[in-house]
């Protein structure tokens, strides 16, 4: 069985960025995370950037309540809903 290397979950390569990615949704309260893309269409995503979550940004989980999320990103609080939590791929 393959493991990709130093200990990689197989199908997995060791450094390999998807090892770490993690929608936002997923990111525990109290924990910071690096935005490395949001998925969507161009409008959404346009959206997201015009709010600060650009590739490279520091997200920040203040608290989660009912699925939703309150984030701080590039010095700004915002809640967002699960939906959208996990259309941002974190590292």
């Amino acid at each position: 069985m393959e493991t990709g290397g130093h200990g990689a979950a197989p199908g997995m390569r060791a450094g390999s960025a998807s090892a770490a990615q993690l929608p936002l949704a997923m990111v525990g309260e109290g924990d910071e995370a690096t935005v490395l893309r949001v998925r969507g269409g161009q409008e959404f995503c346009q959206h997201m950037a015009e709010l600060g979550f650009v590739a490279g940004a520091r997200v920040g989980v203040v608290s989660r309540a009912g699925g939703d999320v309150v984030v701080r990103v590039k010095g700004s609080t915002l809640g967002i809903d699960r939906s959208t939590a996990m259309r941002v791929v974190t590292g």
